[in-house]
Formats: structure tokens, C-alpha cells, sequence
């Protein structure tokens, strides 16, 4: 039987609609109904395209035990991010606050007045590799509810009070002084061999390398510009970047950019153009300017309604796999382009026998030291058209194939 969410226009909110869970989407009817059998909201955001919300859903939402302790002790709320961001921005700072980091599945435990008192993302049905299970976690926070709800009460409003506290701006503008402070920490914490900061997982953040492009201008920092530059490399060298069809997924989860989280979104992508056409701007380099035109050409293509608006992404997973659509054998490339084309493709974009990722490979140009040939060449920035026995329709053929 569909839940309070079977109404809804959300995809997200939609995926959820047949789940065992009594979802409410965010309402007054499902903070009334809290009120008045009091009850605390487990609230869970996500959004359509989420590889670990989908994960989550069909662990623990699918559940019929989960399902009844959410229904007796909580009140269920779903929220699409992509539809109400400015719900997703307060409790995505609260447990960024609270647990120092944050992601989707978020999940907020709170009072019947929206004041929480437990957030995290996502959690396994059951405890396991060291992690609290969600069965757990709900059994554990409706008998504390119970037993210590005065005490529950008053931590909720004091995190409430922390939060409003942060997010009062402050009165001082900023000076050089701060600008300097922040080049020396992604200085500090700089991967000179990979590109990038710290370790795995590894975001592509363009706004910060747009900030050390432009810091490297104006304060003449070779050593800002080259930590930009190499991240930027490295980035479109690895498996981040899509190879075939253009765009950049959502971080790597290792640190040489080669193994994606495939989740490909809008705003990641419009930011990345952004990033390398400075980059060209700045150096005249055409590799820059050939990856923008590839992601703009992605999101052109597969990111745009015929009607002129924009999807917010595209899902990791493809027939329930992810990064199913991703990845290749040394078989399927030879027979898409044949024994001779294949073979120089695989050579060219580290396509092997063992593969990269579960038994397949991800293209890419980390062990490719001619990639910035191969880069203007494929994308027609040079004014050739044929790189080391691949034409350029072997890309056609390849993208043709595992759409």
C-alpha cells in the first residue's frame, strides 16, 4: 500500500512511495501528527540520483522490521534536496556541526518541533565493520526518548542554539592576511604527485582551484598555479573524467582520480567548465579549453531538456550496477572497433586483461604520457582527426555501444 508520498512530483520522493516505511513528505500534517502523539521525526534527504541513498532505501526502507520500529516510535519524513534545498542546507550543517562531516543519505533524529538531536548519513540495516546499524540506532533513540526525554530536549536546544550561533555573520571584512592563510593550507595539504588534497576520497572542489589560479596571478605564485594545473591534469588524465562521453563524476574514490563514484551532477560539471576555462584563459593551454568543450558537450547532450532546462544529474548506477555503463573489457573494445582500432584503444586508455575495477577497466590516460596530444586530437582542438590508429569515430561507436 503506497505511503504518504504516492501523491508526490519528486523522482525522489516517488522511489519511495511503495516502501513499508509510512513516509510524510515535509508538512504540517507530519509535524502535527508528532505533536500530538509525541513522537520524534526521523527525517531522511536524499535525492534521485544518490548511489547510497538507493543502497539505504533497499537495505533498511524495504525492511518490514525496520519499517515497523519507524512507523510505531517515529514519524518518517522524506525530503528531495534538489527540491527543497534550503531544508537540506540547516540539517546538513547540523551534522556537519555535530559528526564533522556530512553526505546523502542525511539522517536527522529530532523533535516534534524540528529541533535535532542525532545526525549522520548513511547506515547498514544491522552494526557491522565497525558501524552502528540503523535497527540499533532507532531501538536505541525510542527507549532514550522514553526514558530521557527532558534530557533529549535539552540537547536539541543547545545544538539548535550552536548552529544559530555559526551561522551569524561577522561583522569584519576579511584581509589579505586570511587569502595568504588559506593558499599556505592547501599548500600544506597539497598531493604533488596525484594532484588534489589530502587523501581518498578525493573531491574536485573547482572553486578552490579557481581561488589558486587567481591567487597565482596576482601574488606571481608559481606554486599556486602549478597546484591548480596539476589537479586539473591529473583530474581529465584519471577515470573522473568520462573519457567516452564527456563530464566529470562526483569525486574519486581513491587518490589518483582513477576509480569515480560514477554519479555525474549539474553543478559539478558547470563549476568544472568554469575551473578549466580559466585555466585556458590564464595559461592559453589548449588542453583546458578541450575538456570545457567536452563537459559543456556532455551537458548539451545529456544534462539538457528539450524543452531548454537542465537535469540535476545522472544516477551511478545502471540496471541496478554501479558504474555498469562505465567500464570495458579488452573483448568488448575489439568488438566494437575491431581487433586493430581495439587494441590501440586499450593500449591508449589502459583498457587490460585484469582490469581496473571489478574484472573491467575504466578508461583513462594515467599511464599515458602523450595525453595532451591525445586530449587535442580527440576532441578536434588541433585541427586533426586521427590519434595513433583510433579515428574519432571509434568514440561514436564506444558511446553508441553502452547507451
Amino acid at each position: 500500500m503506497p505511503n504518504h508520498l504516492y501523491s508526490e512530483k519528486s523522482p525522489y520522493l516517488l522511489q519511495h512511495s511503495e516502501n513499508p516505511v509510512d513516509w510524510y513528505p515535509w508538512s504540517d500534517q507530519a509535524f502535527l501528527k508528532a505533536q500530538s502523539e509525541g513522537k520524534p521525526v526521523f527525517l531522511s534527504i536524499g535525492y534521485s540520483t544518490c548511489h547510497w541513498c538507493h543502497v539505504m532505501a533497499h537495505e533498511s526502507f524495504e525492511d518490514k522490521e525496520i519499517a515497523r520500529i519507524l512507523n510505531t516510535h517515529f514519524v518518517p519524513v522524506k525530503v528531495d534536496r534538489e527540491e527543497r534545498p534550503e531544508i537540506d542546507m540547516v540539517y546538513m550543517s547540523v551534522c556537519q556541526a555535530m559528526t564533522g562531516q556530512g553526505g546523502w543519505p542525511l539522517t536527522i533524529i529530532m523533535t516534534p518541533d524540528c529541533r535535532p538531536f542525532f545526525a549522520g548519513t548513511y547506515f547498514p540495516p544491522t552494526a557491522r565493520y565497525g558501524s552502528v546499524g540503523l535497527q540499533e540506532l532507532l531501538t536505541a533513540a525510542a527507549a532514550q526518548w522514553k526514558l530521557e526525554k527532558e534530557k533529549i530536549l535539552d540537547s536539541a536546544k543547545q545544538i539548535t542554539a550552536y548552529v544559530k550561533e555559526q551561522e551569524q555573520p561577522t561583522a569584519a571584512e576579511p584581509g589579505k592576511d586570511m587569502v595568504h592563510l588559506a593558499f599556505r593550507q592547501f599548500a600544506d595539504n597539497f598531493d604533488k604527485k596525484n594532484g588534489g588534497f589530502g587523501g581518498a576520497p578525493k573531491f574536485p572542489t573547482p572553486h578552490n582551484l579557481m581561488f589558486l589560479l587567481e591567487y597565482g596571478i596576482r601574488e606571481n605564485s608559481r606554486e599556486a598555479l602549478d597546484m591548480a594545473e596539476t589537479t586539473l591534469i591529473q583530474m581529465y588524465r584519471g577515470g573522473i573524467f568520462d573519457h567516452i562521453g564527456g563530464g566529470f563524476s562526483r569525486y574519486s574514490t581513491d587518490d589518483r582520480w582513477l576509480v569515480p563514484h560514477f554519479e555525474k551532477m549539474l553543478y559539478d560539471n558547470a563549476l568544472l567548465a568554469i575551473a578549466y576555462l580559466e585555466a585556458y584563459s590564464r595559461t592559453g593551454r589548449k588542453l583546458y579549453e578541450c575538456v570545457a568543450k567536452k563537459v559543456l558537450g556532455y551537458v548539451e547532450r545529456e544534462l539538457t531538456d528539450a524543452q531548454g532546462g537542465f537535469y540535476c544529474g545522472q544516477d551511478a548506477d545502471s540496471d541496478g550496477v554501479e558504474g555498469k555503463y562505465y567500464v570495458f573489457t579488452q573483448e568488448e573494445i575489439r568488438r566494437i572497433l575491431g581487433k586493430e582500432e581495439g587494441d590501440a584503444f586499450c593500449v591508449q586508455y589502459g583498457i587490460t586483461a585484469n582490469g581496473n575495477f571489478e574484472g573491467k577497466s575504466i578508461p583513462n590516460l594515467l599511464g599515458n604520457k602523450d595525453y595532451e596530444r591525445i586530449c587535442e586530437e580527440q576532441f578536434g582542438c588541433d585541427g586533426g582527426g586521427h590519434m595513433d590508429g583510433i579515428g574519432r569515430e571509434a568514440f561514436q561507436k564506444l558511446y553508441e555501444y553502452r547507451i
